[in-house]
């Protein structure tokens, strides 16, 4: 692929426009959750159970992403993309 002038390669895989950035997240987590209650209902065969799990699911999700993104944003990378500060030699 060409690169262009102003670096990027022109692939939009993996870049969000602002204003759809939350409604991607949003879509995202829904589905992950139907995903959930349907495998929940096949194994359990109870719609009660399977509507607890992905519920629960859904919670944990949400706990568990914020505190990556803490764990990540605390990392300090240099301007090579390493962490810490060393000389970068082995």
């Amino acid at each position: 692929m060409e690169r262009r002038r102003d670096g990027r390669d022109g692939c939009s895989f993996g870049r969000e426009i602002p204003i759809f950035a939350p409604w991607s997240k949003l879509s995202w987590r829904i589905t992950g959750s139907i995903d959930t209650f349907v495998l929940s209902f096949i194994f359990t065969g109870s719609v009660k159970v399977a509507g607890s799990i992905a519920g629960a699911e859904a919670v944990t999700k949400m706990i568990l992403y914020y505190l990556h993104e803490r764990a990540w944003s605390a990392i300090r990378w240099d301007q090579q993309g390493q962490t810490g500060g060393g000389s970068g030699s082995p």
